[in-house]
């Protein structure tokens, strides 16, 4: 899918020219129904004074519609102006179709699309229906055909009532992602707040260690040297346990694991427009040192797909098989991409060979996923027992 097209989502304002008209394109699709009008005028039924009357109206409609459904959806009017585009809108469609004829009655319906788009559901949920009555009455005290004036009363309340589900469907998917992004703070205000009081755990009590010795240290320093030096050897031990700590934590922190790979490659590829099937869990029980090694070997393989491959589609397997050699754990990242660039392997396959070879592992590739010979596949086999006699 384009990039351009998905990034102008639900709710969001475009910002670039080319989004700009796509989003004026799937708003202004539906003028295709002003074929009717188009039609009368071009067919010669009227006076030139009334064609070209009927011409500027038309065209003022259809102006004051696409400003106001792309501008309301873009950033909301304020209620007046609002109130007054639908009222002018409304009172245009009456004197056309009044002056110009049974062509003019689909004025209404984008006037009922109008009160969806805009209005609070509160408010369209009777206007629709007036609109629609004004369109009935209208076409019914007139010389109108009796089909017309029913093919057009359903058009107008499917289209206004359309649009009120799509209204609330924006502002969902907009209280969502305000959610998304709430959610997505509190977790990296906890983790600072973990990290925080985790240092404090294993600094606190060593730093203070470190300041009683140091002074202790000094007050001896002039009369009792020996005793000094072992207070200073006494700082020099504690300091050394404080850094192997700390790496220990800090380790901890970096060590990537394979549910949030398998996140961040969902989030990628889907950023990259390519269609993802990766698998929503990974298999439980894994050994830490087996889950570290396919972890950093997912985040490569899908870092490869996403700048090198030009793929469209991407699928990401994890499962246990038994074999006759034993139970294998196998991830396999597939793609219908370009294939490899060259015959000697990049810096990222050969680190993830490295980091496999430290748990017995495999790596084989081959073709993708297309179907066609093309694409990329690499394959990771480790062996679950090996991973298990190689935990701490």
């Amino acid at each position: 899918m384009n990039d351009d097209v998905t990034s102008v989502g639900l709710g969001s304002p475009p910002t670039n020219r080319k989004q700009f008209w796509i989003k004026l394109l799937w708003i202004g699709i539906w003028l295709a129904f002003m074929s009717a009008p188009v039609k009368d005028l071009a067919d010669g039924n009227h006076t030139p004074w009334a064609t070209a009357l009927g011409t500027l109206g038309l065209l003022t409609f259809v102006g004051a519609y696409l400003l106001l459904v792309f501008r309301h959806t873009t950033k909301p009017l304020d209620r007046r102006l609002l109130h007054s585009a639908i009222a002018f809108l409304g009172l245009l469609s009456v004197v056309l179709t009044l002056t110009l004829g049974t062509p003019w009655l689909v004025l209404f319906v984008y006037v009922a699309v109008s009160v969806g788009a805009t209005l609070p559901l509160r408010t369209s949920r009777w206007l629709i229906p007036v609109v629609t009555a004004v369109l009935v009455g209208i076409g019914l005290t007139g010389d109108h055909p009796r089909e017309v004036i029913t093919a057009l009363v359903f058009p107008a309340l499917l289209g206004g009532f359309s649009m009120t589900g799509v209204r609330q469907l924006i502002r969902t998917t907009i209280e969502l992602r305000e959610a998304r992004a709430t959610v997505a703070q509190l977790a990296a205000n906890e983790e600072r707040l973990r990290l925080a009081r985790d240092l404090h755990d294993l600094l606190g009590h060593s730093l203070s260690l470190i300041t009683l010795k140091s002074e202790l240290a000094g007050r001896m320093l002039p009369d009792h040297p020996e005793q000094a030096a072992a207070q200073v050897a006494d700082i020099e031990q504690v300091s050394r346990q404080a850094l192997i700590d700390v790496r220990g934590a800090v380790t901890g922190y970096r060590r990537p694991t394979l549910p949030g790979e398998l996140a961040g490659a969902r989030t990628a590829l889907a950023a990259a427009g390519i269609t993802a099937d990766v698998p929503a869990e990974a298999p439980d029980d894994v050994p830490e040192k087996l889950e570290e090694v396919l972890a950093w070997a997912l985040r490569e393989a899908v870092t490869n797909v996403v700048r090198h491959s030009g793929a469209r589609h991407c699928t990401v397997t994890l499962a246990p098989r038994q074999t006759l050699d034993g139970r294998l754990l196998e991830l396999t990242v597939s793609d219908d991409g370009v294939g490899p660039s060259g015959t000697k392997p990049g810096n990222g396959l050969t680190g993830i060979g490295e980091r496999l070879a430290t748990v017995d592992g495999t790596l084989r590739t081959s073709a993708g996923n297309s179907g066609s010979g093309k694409g990329f596949a690499l394959t990771l086999s480790v062996p679950l027992e090996s991973g298990l006699g190689s935990t701490e």
